[in-house]
């Protein structure tokens, strides 16, 4: 399931806006003053008041001034993301009049960032082309794509790949699995990291006290998700389960963030032995018994071993005894 962004947008009334508008009615008279009267330099004051006014999604103060279309053009794109498709709720979300708001998504339109449609406009072909290279770029999918398919081909299921973003996950690969199932996760999907298998496996280095902070970060964020039956785990139950987990080495989703989907997780480490993304199998409940999960944990965890050991991670040597002459 989609994190959905809260729609701040459009709860934005007129009454809130007309403030904003009175404001720049009164600095700026209908009548266009000369060039002589009214040099650019003594309009920036209104501009930089208005830009200093809090915004749902976008908040510059005036030491960012000079950025303000960059930011602007960013929080147009987020709030695209998130589901906004007409200029109203674009310039309530921003605070900007209509005139701005259409200036700033034509010229996105013109780069092919945004593209209109009927009924408003929706991310652009040129967003793909960047996350396709941003993808390519993270030497990660590369080297661990390889050992995404070993795992595929072995377990027929969905495989897979992410990273820490905040208290998130993000998907940055998946190989969907040939048992004619479909699920809802996809590659630049988020989901809180203490809900998710893959997630967990991100956690197991950290300490029971950040357990717990996620966890209730993992509880706020999905409140108002519900779904039966619901495995979600209470805050006893998930320390043990991380307790045993971190000591093994791997960790389970077990319809925690999904009705009837389950997963194994592995961490991925870098050279200096840190945590640094995490790769799963994941399956519905007729195909990932509890026993075949105990099968599979060393199977996922030999490709995470196998990926880590690419990015120049070295498992730890046992100390040697010196034996006494």
């Amino acid at each position: 399931m989609n994190k959905a962004m809260p729609n701040h947008a459009a709860s934005a009334s007129e009454a809130e806006l007309a403030p904003r508008a009175d404001h720049a009615s009164s600095a700026a008279p209908r009548s266009m003053p000369s060039a002589a009267n009214a040099p650019r330099a003594a309009a920036q004051p209104a501009v930089v008041n208005e830009i200093a006014l809090p915004s749902t999604l976008l908040d510059i103060t005036p030491q960012q001034a000079g950025t303000q279309t960059l930011l602007r053009g960013l929080a147009i794109l987020e709030a695209a993301a998130a589901g906004v498709r007409d200029l109203r709720t674009f310039g309530a979300a921003l605070g900007t009049t209509r005139s701005t708001t259409h200036r700033l998504v034509s010229s996105l339109v013109q780069a092919r960032y945004l593209r209109q449609v009927q009924g408003g406009y929706l991310l652009g072909p040129k967003l793909i082309e960047l996350g396709t290279i941003a993808l390519e770029q993270m030497p990660l999918t590369a080297v661990a794509r390889q050992h995404l398919e070993s795992l595929a081909e072995q377990t027929l299921d969905t495989i897979h790949l992410g990273v820490r973003d905040g208290d998130d996950v993000l998907y940055i690969d998946k190989i969907p699995g040939t048992r004619g199932l479909e699920m809802r996760s996809r590659v630049g999907h988020r989901m809180p990291l203490a809900s998710t298998g893959i997630g967990k496996a991100m956690m197991l280095d950290l300490t029971p006290e950040l357990w717990q902070s996620l966890f209730e970060a993992s509880r706020r964020a999905l409140a108002s998700v519900t779904f039966k039956p619901d495995n979600r785990p209470d805050a006893q139950t998930f320390m043990q389960r991380m307790t045993n987990y971190a000591a093994g080495g791997y960790t389970f989703d077990l319809e925690e963030n999904e009705a009837s989907i389950r997963c194994v997780a592995a961490p991925v480490r870098d050279a200096s032995g840190a945590i640094v993304a995490a790769l799963s199998v994941a399956s519905t409940i007729p195909y990932m018994s509890l026993e075949r999960m105990d099968e599979l944990i060393p199977v996922v965890q030999r490709e995470a071993r196998a990926i880590s050991e690419e990015l120049g991670w070295r498992a730890p040597q046992p100390a040697t005894r010196r034996i006494k002459r």
